[in-house]
């Protein structure tokens, strides 16, 4: 029995029509929908596992206007695609049913055998798009949160457009096109772009934006739930009230896997109105085979802490060896160049193992891509460059080397695996030391349960604001009273004050009150008429060199030499210049090397020769122990779902047998030596060792909460005349250390474990302690970066990290003493509040512990504290040997909690 209040499926035009069946293929159910809710002229939000054609849904309506575009009069099929009535969930119907909150409508489908765009194996990609009949300017802009991704939908679109005959032009626009192709597609833009929020937001500042943009109908937003929790969320929700503002007919798309709150991503993707709320349609997919995910019990000695997982390498290496090809996911950066470099050195069988990094160079990026396409690698070892969208069929093993930190962001990796919606993902988990264990336990239940855990809409944060309104400044004039109302229908900012817009528009103008005076501050300025405009010509072209909102640490390119040492040198001992860029490293890191030092990149063990300006020359080496480039960024917080899940699990002993062996004795051992922490309960344990005294509380609220709650706790005890010495963290535990005697304190009432983690300490302490602060520096650091106040490149030369760091911290200062209520100063505490302090979390940490306090004083370290013990003193030294080191450290701490 049919629903009446659903919509007759769409109609196809006859070459769709055709392309279907001549694949014995019926189009989905949620295919049709987009289609019609694109004619119907609403934007929508498709939310579909893994393998149900997201991307030729989300494409479908613009080849198809755009084919009858050119056709002329569209010929139509003469049926109409009726598929199989879906099941929704429970075995009910599908209904098409208004929401409560807002104006969304919600359709529900389960997946009818159907294509995808990764249905065959990839064509080769053209480089200036499939095509070449021209009218009609740009139809459709593809946004993307990665390049790679840009690139492979890219070349998956060309395949059905070639197959059909489709008049369409098909390009991609990254940080990696060239300018002369840059600027043709400015002039003469494709029927559909493919592109990044940084480069949305360049386009946006121009002053031909309304021409490139005037005549656009669609704009699809892939993976939209990674675009929208950060600072680049913020800058495309922007970027798009623009877009809606340039295409008053613009309707949008927006295509997502792992979603917690549907409604509020649908928000996103239609203008807010003041005092309303709006949503795109949503349109759910069901059904699927879900995946088989197991998590290595090894044979090895599991460590008990230590993130290389290297004790597993064997394992590894096996599972690679019976699977056709296997993505092996790691966390970091570095972590992929050591597994890499151990992978190869046991690989006696040849497997054709690839690494993929975002810091290694384009061509080699796309030259490892292009293999996977072809089916012509066993495994590649990878970071987050791979975790979204990227979909090759020939993967049918995923690996996640240690804990995943969110059950979303598995459920994406695991996606990686079998893009086939009938068939099953398959995935193995290997955690790198025992805490690992249960949060690896925890996530695979989790995806059991498809549980997400994706971070709740963002409030936008104003120096992205900053950063806006200088570019809409680049691309023209503009009054204040439009940009307003025109930035307030950005979700994100959709309860921005006109108190908070008019000070950020002040910003730009002056730099705020402090720094009026300094005529480099003044950006914009107001004319006669009402309307703000760039100050001088170079603004722009500066705007243009610093756009975007993520701010890494300076990077240096690694460029090697055909030689080592002296053979690098000619005649004159002057280096020989020239050689192949293998990618790029952080200016720390090269900081830290001397002429002679070795470390590997790019799947290779370079020796360091020198450096020059930006590059670092380098040669091959054979070494035993090189060191591993650190990154500062790639290390992702343990989600708050996900932690509440470890503690729940910690807690119940019943749930034990469902971890590893060693893992349930050590929580068996736990328990005997000292407790295990309830659920609700913080457990503090002190004990003295050596001559210092001992706290280790266990929150289970990751590193970053740990590390400003440590912070907070060294204050509070120096006050009771304790005379703390230092603490570490991990993501699961806290040790603080100290001269005196902890365990006495609190038994003789000296010491109050309910005022020392009182939520008071959020107050004055945590005001104190922001004032002194590094962190706080680096949080506004990076806020001022992207407000545009310091500019990262100048003249098209990268500025050092020296360069930058001393020029904001001058002005820190600066306004500390004298506008402490300027506008950066307020991103900053509001960055703080849930970026590198996270001090929101700890907050809900305080309250949650309020009167559960559970101390326990013991005679020596118990075995739960053995792992954020072993973080003390840790030196960041990559490779076997700081393994050997750890390994040592380790057995001595086991001996003494075992007694």
């Amino acid at each position: 029995m049919s629903d009446p209040a659903a919509p007759s499926p769409p109609a196809l035009p006859v070459p769709f029509d055709r392309w279907f069946a001549a694949r014995g293929w019926t189009p989905r159910p949620h295919q049709l929908a987009l289609l019609a809710a694109a004619r119907a002229g609403r934007s929508a939000l498709l939310i579909a596992p893994t393998g149900a054609g997201k991307t030729l849904a989300g494409f479908l309506p613009t080849l198809v206007e755009v084919g009858e575009r050119r056709s002329g009069d569209p010929q139509r099929s003469p049926r109409t695609l009726s598929p199989s009535p879906p099941v929704g969930e429970g075995g009910e119907r599908p209904e098409v049913a208004s929401r409560v909150r807002g104006d969304t409508a919600t359709l529900r489908l389960d997946p009818s055998p159907g294509p995808s765009l990764r249905s065959g194996p990839p064509s080769p990609t053209r480089g200036e798009g499939s095509g070449s009949v021209r009218g009609g300017g740009l139809h459709t802009l593809y946004v993307s949160p990665l390049k790679a991704l840009a690139v492979d939908i890219a070349r998956n679109l060309e395949q059905p457009v070639a197959e059909m005959g489709l008049p369409v032009r098909i390009e991609t626009r990254t940080g990696d096109t060239p300018p002369s192709r840059r600027q043709r597609q400015r002039r003469d833009p494709p029927d559909i772009l493919l592109t990044t929020p940084e480069q949305l937001a360049l386009l946006l500042a121009s002053a031909d934006a309304p021409y490139l943009f005037g005549d656009l109908r669609r704009v699809v937003l892939d993976e939209l739930h990674a675009l929208v929790t950060s600072k680049r969320g913020d800058l495309l929700s922007l970027g798009l009230a623009r877009l809606f503002a340039l295409a008053p007919g613009l309707t949008t798309v927006g295509l997502s896997a792992t979603v917690a709150e549907p409604h509020d991503l649908a928000r996103v993707l239609v203008p807010q109105r003041p005092g309303e709320t709006h949503a795109a349609e949503i349109v759910q997919v069901g059904g699927g085979a879900p995946p088989i995910v197991e998590m290595l019990d090894t044979a090895e000695r599991l460590p008990w802490a230590g993130h290389s997982a290297l004790h597993a390498l064997a394992e590894i290496y096996a599972m690679i060896g019976r699977h056709r090809t296997t993505l092996v996911f790691v966390n970091t950066r570095s972590q992929a160049e050591m597994l890499f470099q151990a992978l190869w050195r046991i690989n006696d069988d040849g497997h054709a193992i690839a690494l993929h990094h975002g810091s290694l160079d384009v061509a080699q990026r796309r030259k490892v891509e292009a293999a996977m396409g072809e089916g012509r690698l066993r495994a590649v070892v990878c970071t987050s460059s791979l975790d979204l969208g990227i979909d090759w069929g020939d993967v049918d093993l995923v690996i996640n080397v240690g804990a995943p930190k969110g059950a979303s962001r598995l459920t994406q990796r695991i996606g990686r695996a079998n893009h086939r919606l009938d068939e099953p993902s398959r995935a193995v988990l290997v955690p790198a030391n025992r805490f690992e264990v249960l949060e690896c336990r925890a996530a695979i239940e989790a995806v059991a349960e498809n549980a997400q855990d994706t971070p709740p809409l963002r409030t936008g944060a104003l120096d992205v604001l900053a950063q806006h309104v200088l570019g809409r400044a680049c691309a023209g004039p503009f009054a204040a009273d439009d940009l307003f109302a025109e930035v307030r229908s950005a979700a994100p900012y959709a309860a921005l004050s006109r108190e908070s817009f008019d000070a950020v528009v002040d910003f730009v103008a002056t730099g705020g009150y402090a720094l009026k005076a300094y005529e480099r501050f003044s950006k914009i300025r107001h004319g006669r008429d009402g309307h703000w405009r760039i100050s001088h010509p170079q603004v722009a072209q500066r705007y243009r060199l610093n756009v975007g909102t993520i701010v890494e640490e300076p990077m240096i390119k690694i460029r090697l030499v055909p030689s080592r040492g002296a053979a690098a040198r000619g005649p004159s001992g002057a280096l020989l210049r020239g050689g192949r860029v293998l990618g790029e490293v952080e200016e720390y890191f090269v900081e830290t090397l001397v002429p002679g030092d070795t470390f590997v990149f790019a799947g290779e063990v370079l020796r360091y020769e020198t450096l020059v300006e930006n590059e670092a020359y380098v040669s091959r080496a054979a070494a035993a122990d090189p060191k591993v480039p650190a990154y500062m960024g790639g290390k992702f917080p343990l989600s708050t779902y996900l932690a509440a899940r470890v503690r729940d699990l910690i807690a119940t002993p019943a749930a034990w047998p469902r971890l590893t062996g060693q893992v349930h004795e050590w929580l068996d051992l736990q328990r005997l030596r000292s407790r295990v922490p309830k659920a609700g309960d913080l457990l503090v344990e002190t004990f003295p060792r050596a001559d210092k005294h001992y706290l280790v509380c266990y929150p289970f609220e990751g590193r970053l909460a740990h590390q400003t709650l440590g912070m907070l706790l060294t204050r509070r005890l120096e006050r009771a005349r304790l005379r703390p010495l230092g603490f570490v963290a991990n993501e699961y535990a806290l040790a603080v250390w100290g001269l005196g005697d902890l365990s006495l304190a609190v038994t003789q009432d000296r010491l109050s474990l309910a005022d020392l983690f009182a939520e008071d300490m959020l107050g004055d302490d945590l005001e104190a302690w922001l004032a002194e602060s590094a962190l706080m520096k680096r949080t506004f650091r990076q806020c001022a970066v992207i407000a545009g106040l310091i500019e990262r490149r100048s003249g098209g030369a990268e500025k050092s990290r020296r360069q930058v760091t001393i020029s904001t911290d001058l002005v820190y200062d600066v306004l500390r003493k004298h506008q402490p209520d300027h506008l950066l100063l307020r991103a900053a505490r509001a960055e703080a509040a849930t970026g590198l302090l996270d001090i929101r979390r700890l907050g809900l940490l305080l309250s949650r512990v309020r009167g559960r306090i559970v101390h326990e004083p013991l005679p020596r370290v118990s075995p739960l504290a053995v792992p954020v013990m072993l973080e003390i003193g840790r030196e960041p030294v990559h490779g076997e040997a700081s393994e050997a080191l750890l390994a040592e450290a380790e057995a001595d701490l086991v001996r003494e909690a075992m007694g």
